[in-house]
């Protein structure tokens, strides 16, 4: 069983609380050697407290991208405060060699309970402090460099505005993958994914962060969080418009 990292604040980064083992075997729930690399930015020194960490992104950011990026490709700009299902554009550096361009769309946002998504998991003391969210996306890669097998750069924000890693799982976990990208994932790739967040002491999802690096000013989505199974408001609004047409058809 792998003990929790302490928690930091503010600008620091938290790593998965901790393994998660199922009756017939461990399965580890911490973060992999790629998300190790794509989170090394962000887990920098802490600030003091009442010392200011507003980035102003300089008058010409639209014309001078912060990583070399295609032609043609326009990066989001830092600090964007973004709604569920808007898409951004990112650049980060997954490793020293590489530079990972994506079209990121954060879709859903799901609260759920142990109780509930992970029957038949034993859990220990510290796993079930935290609060699990699913949180759902598309990425497509619309950079040059294979990305294959890295983790998605996505991260919770909780209340205390610490960010969260999400969780892997050695084995299948059928609710919510929370897989990294495909072994192949070259110019082009699409795919969706479900990422899982441990939120510690039943803290709670403010927002989902791309921030690869301290410096970087975050590109965050908001939305609303959704209990397991309950639809969305456009669920809501087309069910009615059904439900609406078939009671005309019969009248």
């Amino acid at each position: 069983m792998l003990s929790p990292r302490p928690r930091r604040r503010a600008t620091r980064l938290v790593a998965p609380l901790a393994a998660l083992v199922l009756s017939v075997g461990a399965l580890g729930a911490c973060s992999g050697d790629d998300a190790g690399e794509a989170g090394e930015g962000a887990s920098a020194t802490s600030t003091e407290p009442g010392e200011d960490t507003t980035i102003d992104p300089t008058a010409d950011a639209e014309e001078t991208p912060y990583l070399p990026v295609p032609d043609g490709v326009e990066l989001t700009e830092q600090g964007s405060a973004l709604e569920v299902g808007d898409t951004a554009t990112v650049a980060y550096q997954p490793n020293q060699k590489d530079v990972g361009v994506l079209d990121l769309t954060v879709t859903d946002l799901r609260k759920t309970s142990f109780k509930e998504s992970f029957q038949g998991w034993k859990l220990d003391k510290t796993v079930k402090k935290a609060q699990p969210y699913f949180v759902r996306a598309k990425v497509e890669n619309v950079g040059e460099d294979d990305l294959g097998g890295k983790r998605v750069p996505l991260y919770l924000v909780d209340g205390e505005n610490t960010l969260v890693e999400s969780s892997t799982f050695v084995s299948t976990f059928k609710p919510c993958p929370s897989k990294a990208l495909p072994k192949k994932f070259g110019p082009g790739r699409k795919t969706t994914t479900c990422l899982v967040f441990l939120a510690p002491s039943k803290g709670d999802l403010e927002a989902i962060s791309f921030r690869p690096a301290q410096e970087f000013n975050p590109i965050t989505w908001t939305g609303e969080v959704l209990k397991i199974g309950e639809k969305t408001a456009a669920q809501k609004k087309a069910a009615k418009k059904k439900n609406k047409n078939s009671k005309n058809d019969q009248d």
